[in-house]
């Protein structure tokens, strides 16, 4: 027997030596019972559920607020087309309304253009009668 335990010996003397810590860690790295890895495995399910309904609930939130946003937007366009329409109307009757006015400022334009003629006029008659006036003054004088 001696000798079998010699030859057992010899034989893990040939072997390369092994490190200890890492035997122990290889045996202190065994699988952890059934019902931990369960439990870890329920845990993990649990928190990526809450994960991931975060992520789907706050994508859904960002399209509900891109829809109301949406909605707004219609509206004030809505709003700024009715606005255009009136803006418009507007202009029309206030354009029909001008050339309704317009043979009437022709005729003040003629009128005016008639008395600043006049007013002419009246300024040569006014010194051609201080003329007349001067000689008949100048004649009396004689």
């Amino acid at each position: 027997m001696a000798a079998a335990a010699e030859g057992v010996l010899a034989t893990r003397r040939d072997e390369p030596a092994r490190d200890d810590a890492a035997v122990e860690t290889a045996e202190e790295a065994k699988e952890p019972a059934e019902a931990d890895i369960t439990e870890l495995c329920r845990d993990m399910f649990s928190k990526m559920a809450t994960y991931l309904t975060g992520e789907l609930t706050a994508t859904s939130e960002d399209y509900k607020l891109l829809e109301n946003m949406n909605k707004l937007t219609s509206l004030k366009y809505l709003e700024m087309k009715d606005i255009a329409i009136n803006i418009s109307r507007n202009l029309k009757d206030l354009n029909q309304k001008y050339a309704g006015l317009q043979p009437y400022l022709d005729q003040i334009n003629v009128i005016e253009e008639q008395v600043a003629a006049l007013e002419q006029a009246a300024y040569k008659l006014d010194a051609y009668s201080k003329k007349l006036e001067a000689k008949y003054k100048k004649l009396e004088k004689r």
